[in-house]
């Protein structure tokens, strides 16, 4: 290793290489790392790249919510907009609260008794604090989701009472621990329960029993469970046909009975995996283990999780697939820790909030950014000595800027720096014929390129960190795979999908096309785009010269082929044509079940609403119109979203792993102690990496890593 500052080598440009070298580059090291990003094409982001295209309009790679319990995100996020220090008199987005607002309505797309459509919205109560403030959190253990969920079934049983019998919600009795052993043994052989109020009053002495485990046998507390859940089925199950507020309730109440009765039964509480001993099997098959019934695993709600997570093996939609352990660790952080409120909107493009901030403060801090720069190898030492440690990078220098300066990525959008969708053409030596010739610097298939470059040990680096997607490690660190059979199994397990998007602008607003709910997310709908989010909040920071009265964006997984194909310009093409007709079939045949004033008439959507980005466009009233839109197939190996199939999570390698001696690994598609494709991943993952190089943060500082 280089005497003095250590050289670090950032290869990709995602939440989680950004999130490394903000932790590196922090004022506390005092200098010590001298970080470069190495980064493909013209912006940095990943999958969560944006761009500002014509009319200044925000093209995403999908649909980009923050969640509430996203403590790392935020936390860092807070850090970086505290020291960008822009002027709340004169900038249109100087703090993180500028950039994120608070968002308690969410919804799943449900079926009702008669066959139809019917979205059930739900407002999540705001909650003290603010997620990333700071402070050490409580660590939640498997005990305390317990006892939520418990908790959580008190609430949900006495919404069904107060429903059905129409009387008033009544206080939970006290029930002292010395009182309710007794009681279990008593009740657990009763057969059934005479009134929904006397469950109620049952479930109080659950809710003992459970925090005062393993003080009462588990296998007592069982029975006493089971016995509740017989009443709980006799009394609701008759009425759920008629009543779909209490049939929507009722299905939650059964999964989360089998939540308390799988936590308890497989020993989860006392096992040292926590959630992760149940990995090898699916979320479904797991609740239906213990009791959930498949309308209830099949229902609204579950099959929401599932499209929030695109957890669908090959991009199936036939094999829906995620770890068990993993899925419950998402639900029960979701809805037992978020702070301040369930979901958090940006309020611009996701490269507008959260990029161009990062960048802005990391070039100010000294890093240095080489764009237009592709990974080609990761190569190993040649000797016995070094074989376990990088000995050079080998990229393709995709374009130079004129005068070897350095390129100068953001634009101006109403006073906010931004990402465009396009490269500056201008500052690059031959922009002008790269541009016309179609030059497509973020393509898998574009190998064209201005020169080569060979980064070498010593001189230019001393670590690395590989911060590329997951399907993108066969092809640029072949070496490593060979050479370790943890990388090569982790390659073969660890999978991931491609996923669809299209957004749309429109000249009416959501009352005017038929919704009559609050500005939404919803999630659980008709394929193939299962995810719609209400963005109007982005109307004023986009410049369409005609108004514009709502943002609609929709997203899905999108299917593999039956045998996976190169990503060549010709394949990515026939998967946008896919989507595009996934696209015109969806707003013709299903949009109506959502937004009932968007058809003509059955089978066609009202194409006249929707706004091109320039006046000069033609006004075609056919589905030619579409085109003025924007959609995307994600299909490039960086953009693909990482799957938690079930027995693949222990393949994941930690960014802690030591394999070879001079590289780590950041990505939400490591092991990072929450393993799901999302921001609070990636930025986790990027934190342990930051963590094996430097030593900081520590671990006890990264919420929710609970490793050993």
């Amino acid at each position: 290793m280089s005497k003095g500052r250590i050289k670090v080598a950032i290869v990709g440009g995602g939440c989680a290489s950004i999130t490394t070298a903000f932790e590196l580059t922090r004022p506390e090291h005092q200098g010590r790392y001298d970080v470069t990003v190495y980064q493909l094409g013209w912006r940095i982001g990943g999958k969560g790249a944006s761009g500002r295209g014509p009319a200044d309009r925000i093209e995403e790679h999908g649909l980009h919510l923050w969640m509430g319990f996203y403590e790392n995100a935020f936390r860092v996020m807070r850090e970086c907009y505290e020291e960008l220090g822009r002027d709340p008199k004169t900038h249109p987005m100087a703090t993180w609260q500028d950039a994120f607002a608070p968002d308690p309505c969410c919804g799943v797309a449900d079926k009702s008794g008669n066959g139809g459509w019917s979205p059930w919205m739900v407002h999540f109560p705001p909650v003290d604090g603010l997620p990333g403030d700071p402070g050490q959190l409580h660590r939640w253990t498997p005990a305390d989701y317990l006892a939520r969920c418990v908790t959580l079934l008190r609430s949900l049983f006495e919404a069904i009472r107060v429903r059905v019998a129409g009387a008033p919600a009544a206080a939970p009795a006290s029930i002292r621990v010395g009182d309710a052993g007794s009681l279990l043994a008593r009740l657990a052989s009763y057969t059934e329960i005479a009134a929904l109020s006397g469950i109620v009053e049952y479930l109080n002495m659950l809710d003992t029993a459970v925090r005062a485990l393993p003080r009462y046998p588990g296998e007592q507390v069982l029975k006493f469970h089971d016995a509740l859940a017989r009443a709980a089925r006799s009394q609701i199950e008759a009425i759920i046909d008629k009543d779909d507020e209490v049939r929507r309730l009722w299905e939650m109440v059964d999964m989360t009975l089998a939540v308390v009765r799988g936590m308890v039964r497989d020993g989860l509480l006392t096992d040292p995996r926590g959630f992760d001993a149940i990995n090898d099997l699916d979320c479904r098959e797991w609740l239906m283990k213990h009791g959930a019934s498949a309308r209830s695993v099949n229902g609204a709600f579950v099959r929401a999780l599932y499209d929030l997570a695109f957890a669908y093996e090959d991009g199936d939609v036939a094999r829906p697939r995620i770890a068990a352990g993993q899925a419950l660790r998402g639900a029960v952080r979701a809805f037992f820790t978020y702070r301040g409120a369930f979901f958090w909107k940006m309020q611009a493009g996701m490269g507008d909030v959260v990029f161009a901030p990062f960048y802005e403060v990391l070039r100010r801090r000294g890093v240095r950014f080489e764009f237009f720069h592709r990974l080609d190898n990761v190569r190993l030492g040649r000797t016995p000595r070094t074989r376990r440690s990088i000995e050079a990078l080998d990229f393709s220098v995709q374009a130079r800027v004129k005068g070897g300066a350095d390129y100068e990525p953001l634009v101006d959008v109403k006073g906010l720096p931004c990402w465009p969708s396009e490269p500056d053409w201008k500052q690059l030596v031959d922009g002008a014929r790269m541009r016309r010739d179609g030059w497509e610097f973020e393509a898998h298939w574009e190998k064209r390129r201005a020169g080569r470059r060979r980064l070498r040990v010593g001189r230019d680096f001393d670590m690395v960190v590989l911060g590329v997607g997951v399907a993108a490690v066969p092809t640029v660190a072949r070496e490593l795979v060979a050479a370790s059979p943890k990388w090569r199994k982790m390659i073969e397990n660890v999978k991931s999908v491609p996923t669809q998007a299209f957004q749309l602008w429109m000249n009416a607003d959501m009352k005017q096309l038929g919704w009559s709910g609050p500005q939404a997310n919803i999630s659980g709908f008709v394929e193939p785009f299962d995810t719609w989010a209400d963005m109007r909040q982005l109307i004023p920071r986009e410049s369409f010269a005609a108004p514009v009265k709502s943002v609609a964006y929709f997203c899905s997984v999108l299917p593999d082929p039956p045998k996976r194909a190169e990503v060549t310009r010709k394949f990515a093409a026939s998967q946008r044509a896919i989507v595009r007709r996934n696209a015109i079939r969806f707003l013709n045949k299903d949009i109506a079940h959502l937004w009932p004033r968007a058809t003509k008439r059955a089978g066609e959507f009202r194409w006249d609403v929707l706004v091109a980005p320039s006046a000069r466009q033609p006004r075609d009233t056919t589905e030619r119109r579409f085109d003025t839109q924007f959609l995307t197939a994600n299909v490039n190996p960086s953009d693909r979203y990482t799957l938690s199939l079930p027995g693949t999570l222990e393949h994941r390698i930690s960014p802690l792993d030591r394999t070879f001696e001079n590289l780590t690994i950041a990505g939400d598609w490591t092991d990072c102690s929450f393993n799901e494709g999302c921001v609070e991943a990636a930025v986790m993952s990027g934190r342990l990496a930051a963590h094996a190089l430097s030593g900081s943060p520590r671990l006890e500082d990264i919420v929710g890593f609970d490793h050993p």
